[in-house]
């Protein structure tokens, strides 16, 4: 008798086990360093949404569990956070943010058999190399520069226009395909310079400005470099405005520069914040004193196809998932209704402009600002 009981607590033990199964999910970002104020973005969002999902009963009855990696927008630190992700077991990554970080990463995601989605990678060549594992749930350089090279063609025609960016593959990258929608609108670049990011002092490069007469900077980088790039005109006493993508769009920006940031103009998708399916989230984020700008909601978007993708395949295998996604089906997401193409492109990118003004309240901002071209 005694020994059938003991059995019998034996196979209770073995068959509870533990509670749940887990599922790894990563999220690759800057939390520290010149791009941390994105870290928090992606980190923000991807946590809510694994929140979200485990109070739901996770991901096909497995508990999500989250783990972080800080890459300090630094490509070597960003490909040992691969590696670390890999040795971890991690399936799917939300991530990185900045391109030079992702496409060195995504290598080793890609021989791990690692599932990566990027909120904010829009270098062309993150997508054009053929990777079975590689998405993004934003657009490309090509695009966003397509709508700002436009934009100075038209609105700067005859005008001194610089392009200056900060010789990283993103901020390049973007300088490079606005400036060549803009040469293919008649438009004729008056200055093109690169400079260091990190750097503090970029008053020579302002007295270059200055002395060329320029009537609007466009600039390739991120807010921090920008912020300072601003002050320092309007120190100068060039009073000229600067254009740029989406590395710009935070409130960082503002922080930096100060009153000189009002009159900015930013690339950017249309304001998540304000789409019908994200307003029970964006209330879960304020409810925690958080704003989910700029790239908040499209990381939890990337959470969002992981785990219909999941469902959908019926399975955990990256391979399997990644095929899943490249059938063009769309998901449902918090920024709407996204699809991927063979090369994990959303099929349907869109950029608007904005311009950076003072609101009823005093702060300056993006939000509701939207140009009409």
């Amino acid at each position: 008798m005694r020994s059938i009981l003991l059995a019998g607590l034996a196979l209770g033990v073995l068959s509870s086990g533990p509670a749940l199964a887990q599922v790894k999910m990563g999220v690759g970002a800057p939390i520290t360093g010149n791009s941390a104020a994105f870290g928090a973005q992606l980190k923000n969002g991807t946590a809510q949404a694994v929140e979200d999902f485990n109070k739901a009963g996770g991901i096909n009855g497995e508990k999500v569990e989250l783990v972080v990696g800080d890459d300090a927008s630094d490509p070597k630190q960003g490909v040992s956070v691969a590696n670390k992700f890999a040795s971890d077991k991690v399936k799917f990554v939300v991530g990185h943010f900045n391109s030079g970080v992702s496409i060195p990463a995504s290598d080793v995601y890609a021989d791990a058999g690692v599932v990566a989605i990027s909120p904010g990678s829009t270098n062309v060549k993150y997508t054009e190399r053929g990777l079975w594992n590689t998405f993004r749930d934003c657009g490309r350089d090509d695009q966003q520069g397509q709508v700002a090279g436009d934009y100075l063609a038209d609105k700067y025609k005859g005008k001194k226009v610089a392009f200056v960016h900060d010789k990283t593959p993103y901020g390049k990258g973007l300088a490079d395909e606005t400036l060549k929608a803009f040469k293919a609108k008649g438009g004729k670049e008056t200055l093109i310079e690169g400079i260091n990011p990190g750097e503090k002092d970029y008053s020579a490069l302002v007295s270059k400005l200055k002395q060329n007469g320029i009537d609007i900077v466009y600039f390739g980088g991120y807010y921090t470099e920008a912020g300072l790039i601003l002050r320092q005109m309007r120190d100068q006493g060039l009073k000229a405005p600067m254009m740029g993508g989406d590395g710009m769009v935070d409130r960082e920006l503002v922080a930096i520069a100060g009153p000189a940031a009002e009159g900015t103009l930013t690339t950017f998708p249309p304001d998540a914040r304000k789409k019908p399916a994200a307003k029970d989230v964006v209330a879960a984020f304020k409810a925690k004193g958080i704003d989910p700008e700029g790239y908040t909601l499209y990381a939890y978007a990337a959470a969002q196809i992981f785990k219909q993708a999941v469902e959908g395949a019926k399975s955990t295998d990256g391979k399997k998932v990644a095929a899943y996604m490249h059938e063009g089906k769309p998901f449902q997401t918090v920024i709407g209704p996204i699809s991927f193409d063979k090369k994990g492109d959303i099929t349907k990118p869109d950029y608007v402009i904005y311009e950076w003004k003072k609101g009823a309240d005093g702060q300056i901002g993006y939000a509701g600002n939207e140009l009409t071209q």
